[in-house]
């Protein structure tokens, strides 16, 4: 009788193969011992995620291109391929007035793509294109459950980045009707926007921005209203880039209300010295884990709650292209945002009604539209309970959601907190999940960065763990 095909076994197992996943890979595959690299990622190629794999044009990198890198030591790395590819000269609109280039963002995607090719070709990183379901221990060891094959793993790498956003359950009544767009990157979403539609966009961040970007460059001219709790839209960038101002670190605040007067002190100071807002920010974004280590635990959570939507409008900033159209429209009186909460919302015959209270007010206000989107950012909040993945490793009681609800809880070493609080061997967290730990982990390059520890903790960890027997 013959034996059982062996189980395909591979070091490292990265589950998504959006930037985090591809960076970790990369990083990996550049190491001299050369460890087994498999990436399960369903699109067809690895780099590109939700943020970087879209062909909207409009759609831009929202970091200028010298500040955008796989090497977090290089930060002109992008830079240097972006002058020798020739994107630059098919997309003069990309160079900004000062000189800052806003490269469209698939490119980014292509930029990232093409560092990996080697490292696919030569067997070093394999991608699986499809979907892992399920995670569970297997001695020393891991097995990742996927439509194909079972694969034996020493380690595993969550880098599932951007789980789809949640529905306001104030919008719940209508999230089944003609004319709801409940994911703006879901295929075509804006597709069947009539040019002259009224639209309601729920959230005022990047997505946002993004969205009113799309359905200008579409030909979309009707009214579009954007809301949010705080009315806050994302900033842009300074016409002079100036370098970080500021120091958070020499004596770190003990308290959320200690930072927020730090930051404005920080603020009236660089203002005095005619140093843009920009640069305090950015020193701000420098200095994040730093800033969020120093702060105890109950203080990260009224950070997150009480002042994140402040540090999202200020910190994530809009491509100065996508901001033009936006101020282009608002003067033309056809786009607006405000503060108010939802309250309700119903059909009204081939519109959407959606009730709200401006914020300040006591009374509710409904109001009539063609369209309602939601761009409320990803729920990283509901990550263990919306992918297949981390359900089941939840599920086994092996992950939990950090205490800040931001994501997965985390060690400093970047491995996920087991069930008797100590780091799991072997299972790791990389990007955005692991941001409870380590604070600022949305913009690339501190996901560049987080990558490159991920990467060298897991080189370190390699060479101590005994290798899997697959299974006959």
């Amino acid at each position: 009788m013959n034996a059982l095909p062996s189980r395909p076994h591979s070091d490292v197992v990265i589950l998504g193969g959006g930037f985090t996943g591809a960076a970790v890979a990369w990083h990996l595959g550049r190491q001299p011992s050369r460890p087994s690299i498999t990436v399960v990622e369903p699109r067809p190629f690895l780099g590109g995620g939700l943020a970087y794999s879209g062909e909207e044009p409009s759609h831009r990198v929202n970091v200028p291109a010298a500040r955008m890198s796989l090497l977090p030591d290089e930060p002109e790395h992008f830079s240097r391929w972006l002058a020798a590819s020739g994107e630059i000269e098919r997309d003069p609109d990309a160079v900004w007035c000062n000189g800052d280039v806003f490269p469209r963002r698939r490119v980014f995607g292509r930029y990232v793509a093409e560092q990996l090719r080697p490292h696919l070709e030569s067997g070093a990183i394999r991608h699986i294109r499809g979907q892992a379901h399920e995670v569970k221990r297997n001695g020393d060891g891991w097995i990742v459950a996927t439509s194909g094959q079972p694969i034996a793993a020493d380690m595993v790498v969550l880098a599932m980045t951007h789980p789809s956003p949640g529905v306001p359950s104030a919008l719940t009544p209508i999230a089944e009707a003609h004319g709801f767009v409940a994911d703006v990157y879901a295929a075509d979403a804006l597709g069947p926007i009539a040019p002259e539609a009224s639209v309601l966009i729920v959230g005022s961040g990047l997505t946002s921005a993004d969205t009113v970007a799309e359905l200008d460059r579409r030909g979309h001219r009707g009214r579009i209203l954007a809301v949010s709790r705080h009315g806050l839209r994302s900033r842009g960038h300074p016409e002079v880039r100036g370098a970080p101002f500021g120091d958070f670190v020499s004596r770190p605040a003990a308290t959320a209300l200690g930072l927020l007067e730090r930051v404005r002190s920080t603020l009236a100071a660089a203002d005095a010295e005619g140093v843009n807002w920009q640069s305090v920010f950015d020193q701000l974004r420098l200095q994040g884990p730093a800033i969020w280590s120093a702060l105890a635990p109950d203080e990260r959570t009224r950070l997150a709650r009480r002042l994140r939507a402040f540090w999202d409008v200020h910190r994530f900033r809009i491509a100065p292209q996508v901001e033009t159209v936006l101020e282009r429209r608002r003067a033309e009186g056809t786009f607006d945002n405000i503060a108010a909460s939802l309250v309700d919302s119903h059909r009204a015959g081939d519109r959407l009604a959606v009730s709200l209270r401006r914020r300040g007010r006591k009374q509710v206000e409904t109001m009539h539209f063609d369209t309602v989107i939601n761009t409320t950012g990803p729920a990283h909040g509901n990550a263990l309970r919306t992918s297949l993945v981390l359900r089941s490793l939840a599920d086994a009681g092996l992950i939990r959601i950090d205490r800040h609800g931001l994501g997965i809880e985390t060690g400093l070493d970047s491995r996920a907190i087991g069930p008797d609080s100590d780091p799991l061997e072997g299972l790791f967290v990389a990007g955005p999940l692991a941001r409870g730990t380590f604070g600022e982990l949305m913009g690339l390059p501190e996901v560049a960065r987080h990558a490159q520890a991920v990467a060298s903790e897991i080189q370190s960890r390699l060479g101590a763990l005994p290798t899997i027997e697959a299974e006959r």
